[in-house]
């Protein structure tokens, strides 16, 4: 075999008569190890998963694999096409490749179909945190076959939203990607309002004032009224999420008056003076029919 020929089944760790099992086998277990999202930050193996991804789209190929074999062993399956008892001029575009354009064809990855095979679109799924699908961004993903891409996400993507991406299916098909937007531990998506709930000293509660409420862009500040109760709900305007015409809801923050769990001694003296001026009678009226 010509050293200048990189050697797939060697980059795989298989033979020559390696099954279509046992490459579909070697690779997953290659790519798992050499994934980058498993070595971040390795070169070395970066690179060496991009050799894996190379060998496989190479030799999982029916047709690409028997044109390999033919290029870098010397042992084609067919026999030459006779006109009159004398080999024809007429070859195929594989025929007249050197070594050196087949290692530069494949480095891009060319999309060789066999005859028999036919384009196919997949589906696969996808959960983006709320903050990675309100923003948009690069996000890896990984593919059933093994594959990895990576893709650039549009902003306000929504639960249930299908995004397409031509020529990424099975020979040239389409990849659709199902969209779950994952549940946040503060903010509650319903409609394109956004609910949460913001937690007040009694102090605040009392007092009233601005408060600094966390939204998708960052905290901003909300005039408390006076006096405001436990449940009561304030609108932020214009906080919501986009819908699929960029129109924004609200953010609806609800209030939770919350006791200290472990007051100082400092507040707790405080407490007890509160507690001998305030003129409040909560249960006053508790048993009264007004």
């Amino acid at each position: 075999m010509p050293q200048t020929t990189r050697n797939y089944y060697e980059i795989l760790g298989l033979n020559r008569n390696a099954t279509a099992e046992d490459i579909k086998k070697s690779f997953r277990q290659l790519a798992r190890k050499y994934h980058p999202d498993v070595n971040p930050g390795d070169g070395a193996a970066e690179e060496t998963f991009k050799d894996i991804n190379e060998a496989y789209s190479v030799l999982s190929d029916e047709a690409k694999r028997a044109q390999y074999d033919q290029l870098v062993f010397g042992k084609a399956k067919r026999k030459p096409s006779v006109n009159n008892g004398y080999p024809t001029n007429n070859r195929t575009p594989f025929d007249t490749w050197t070594v050196k354009d087949f290692n530069q064809t494949t480095a891009k990855r060319p999309k060789v179909m066999s005859p028999t095979s036919s384009k196919r679109d997949i589906e696969a799924k996808l959960t983006l945190p709320l903050e990675k699908a309100y923003q948009g961004g690069k996000e890896r993903i990984r593919l059933e076959d093994g594959r990895s891409l990576e893709v650039e996400m549009p902003p306000f993507m929504l639960n249930g939203q299908r995004i397409r991406l031509r020529g990424q299916g099975i020979n040239e098909g389409d990849l659709y990607l199902k969209i779950t937007v994952a549940r946040h531990y503060f903010f509650e998506i319903r409609d394109n309002d956004i609910f949460c709930q913001l937690p007040l000293t009694a102090s605040e509660a009392v007092l009233g004032g601005a408060i600094e409420v966390p939204t998708l862009d960052g905290s901003v500040k909300m005039m408390v009224p006076k006096g405001v109760k436990s449940g009561q709900r304030l609108r932020l305007a214009n906080k919501g999420y986009p819908d699929n015409q960029g129109k924004r809801g609200d953010q609806l923050v609800e209030i939770q008056v919350l006791i200290p769990p472990e007051p100082s001694a400092e507040e707790l003296e405080l407490y007890e003076k509160l507690r001998q001026i305030e003129t409040f009678e909560p249960r006053k009226n508790l048993l009264s029919s007004n």
